[in-house]
């Protein structure tokens, strides 16, 4: 009897358990973006996804301690905040560890990976100001020896890099890019008590039931204007996505590819927009050309969970496209050395 009463409750706990992993992959699937921007966000979360409070911060401390999840929070606009451009140096082989150790040292560099090219180390600098960008650059060429391309995001077609965890495709707005601010220019004239919120959100929110009290607290914010800051600039577009920020790899994302490709100046926004449509790219932008070492000027990066997929993507888009009449070049990463958020802001610039 004992024996059937066991078999019993696993039958009846069950559904329960069913319940549960749902509940907990709406929780990581459906709050990438829209996350709730109220005074107890992570109650307003569960309620939704079928959760206690409790049992969503359990589970976003987990997977943030798994790397499943970087952290839970803001994904700023490029060039918005401050300066930021994508980079690459020639390492030689018996070095790059070394290399790319220095490099993800420095706290504005927020992604940094080995990619199959000539140029093989490649990672993201962002900034407070162009005169920051620039010194890190010299920096790095000092203490490195080698040569760094800098390539500026010129214009935006498609930057989101959520991903659809049950196989569907994001849905796409087909809207004309955002105007950028001059590379040169200090973007957007934050007060100091505004540096101070985003260096503060720059990590990721805290997870406690208030964390927009806490992040206001530490930058001299009450909590109502804290979060009233952040849907304006949610709707202004300083802030473009808020939410749960996953970590591709870890979620089996184990392929990427950086595809470029050398398009004459008048027709590459139309490409580009072109591609930002497409279901299979996660990012889709126009940089600048740094001749003779860099002559593309298109970029799409595509995820995949293996190698032989992510190429089959690429050739399938560039085929229908017709977009390997021009130069071309296909980067498939093979090591990730750092990802995290941005980080405009540190704490001296703030």
């Amino acid at each position: 009897m004992a024996g059937a009463s066991a078999t019993a409750a696993n039958i009846r706990s069950a559904p329960d358990a069913l319940a549960r992993e749902a509940a907990t992959f709406r929780l990581l699937n459906d709050f990438q973006r829209g996350f709730p921007l109220v005074e107890a966000p992570f109650a307003a979360v569960g309620d939704a996804c079928g959760l206690t409070e409790d049992e969503v911060l359990a589970a976003l401390r987990g997977w943030i301690e798994s790397g499943v999840v970087s952290r839970v929070g803001a994904v700023f606009a490029p060039r918005r905040v401050g300066a930021s451009a994508l980079a690459a140096l020639a390492a030689p082989v018996a070095e790059l560890d070394k290399i790319a150790a220095r490099v993800s040292a420095i706290p504005e560099v927020n992604h940094n990976y080995q990619r199959e090219h000539a140029f093989n180390l490649w990672f993201v600098v962002t900034a407070a100001t162009i005169e920051r960008l620039c010194w890190i650059v010299a920096d790095i060429e000092r203490d490195t020896g080698c040569m760094v391309i800098v390539l500026p995001l010129e214009e935006e077609f498609h930057i989101d890099l959520g991903f659809d965890l049950a196989g569907g495709a994001r849905p796409r707005a087909r809207r004309r890019s955002p105007e950028l601010p001059p590379l040169g220019e200090r973007a957007c004239g934050l007060g100091p008590l505004e540096r101070r919120l985003i260096t503060g959100l720059q990590a990721g929110l805290p997870l406690e039931p208030r964390p927009f009290a806490a992040l206001a607290r530490g930058a001299g914010f009450d909590e109502t204007e804290a979060i009233a800051l952040l849907g304006r600039w949610l709707d202004d577009g300083l802030i473009k996505r808020f939410g749960v920020v996953v970590r591709h790899h870890e979620l089996g994302f184990r392929a990427n590819a950086m595809c470029v490709w050398d398009v004459p100046d008048e027709q590459v926004a139309a490409l580009g927009r072109l591609l930002a449509g497409e279901p299979a790219v996660t990012l889709c932008y126009r940089r600048t050309r740094v001749p003779p070492h860099w002559r593309y000027n298109l970029f799409c990066m595509i995820h995949g969970k293996s190698r032989d997929r992510v190429q089959a993507l690429r050739d399938e888009l560039a085929e229908r496209l017709d977009l390997d009449r021009w130069p071309h070049a296909v980067l498939f990463s093979c090591r990730r050395f750092k990802q995290h958020g941005a980080r405009y802001l540190t704490e001296a610039a703030a």
